[in-house]
C-alpha cells in the first residue's frame, strides 16, 4: 500500500456485496471462532465458481465494523465481520454449523480513512487523528467505525485501514 494512505484522506467508495458474520464479545476471542465459517463460505464459493468455468474472483482483505466499541466494554462489542464477494451472489454455502454467514450490501459513499501501522491496541491516536481530520474538513461521521485488515493479526507489522462514512454538517 502506498505511503500516502498513512495520511487521512476523503474518497468515494461504491457499495459492496459482502459475506457477513456478526459476533458479540472480545474480538480476540470470538473472531477466531467465526473465521472458519466466513472464510469457508467465501472460498467454497470461489472454488465452485472456478470449477463451473466462470465468475472467478480474488478474496479481498477482511473488514469489520464496530458499531458500539466506543460505548461498551470489549467483552460486549458487536463485531460485524465481512469479506467482499461478487455482486451477483445471492446466497453462500454454510460451512460451520451454528455460524450463519449471510449476504449483505454495505453502502459507503463518501468516506474518510487512513492507514494505521501497528497493533490494534495502539489504534487510539490514529482514530483520534482521523476524527480531527474529519472535523477539520467540515464533515461529520455518519457510519460505524470500520477496519480493513491488510495483514494477519499475528503479523510483525500490522496494517489496518481505519474508515468512517462521512457527510457534510
Amino acid at each position: 500500500m502506498p505511503a500516502k494512505h498513512a495520511d487521512p484522506h476523503i474518497l468515494v467508495l461504491p457499495a459492496r456485496k459482502m459475506a457477513v458474520v456478526t459476533t458479540i464479545g472480545d474480538p480476540a476471542v470470538v473472531g477466531p471462532e467465526v473465521m472458519p465459517a466466513l472464510y469457508g463460505a467465501v472460498y467454497t464459493l470461489k472454488f465452485a465458481r472456478k470449477k463451473a468455468g466462470g465468475g472467478a474472483f480474488t478474496v479481498e482483505p477482511l473488514r469489520a465494523r464496530w458499531p458500539d466499541a466506543h460505548r461498551k466494554p470489549k467483552t460486549a462489542w458487536t463485531g460485524i465481520w465481512a469479506l467482499p464477494i461478487p455482486d451477483d451472489v445471492e446466497a453462500l454455502p454454510q460451512k460451520v454449523p451454528g455460524v450463519d454467514v449471510r449476504v449483505e450490501t454495505w453502502t459507503y459513499g463518501t468516506v474518510a480513512q487512513l492507514l494505521h501501522l501497528g497493533p490494534f491496541s495502539a489504534e487510539g491516536p490514529t482514530v483520534a487523528r482521523l476524527h480531527a481530520f474529519i472535523e477539520a474538513q467540515g464533515y461529520v461521521i455518519t457510519g460505524p467505525h470500520e477496519e480493513e485488515y491488510l495483514t494477519r493479526p499475528d503479523a510483525k507489522a500490522q496494517k489496518t485501514i481505519i474508515r468512517y462514512q462521512v457527510g457534510t454538517r
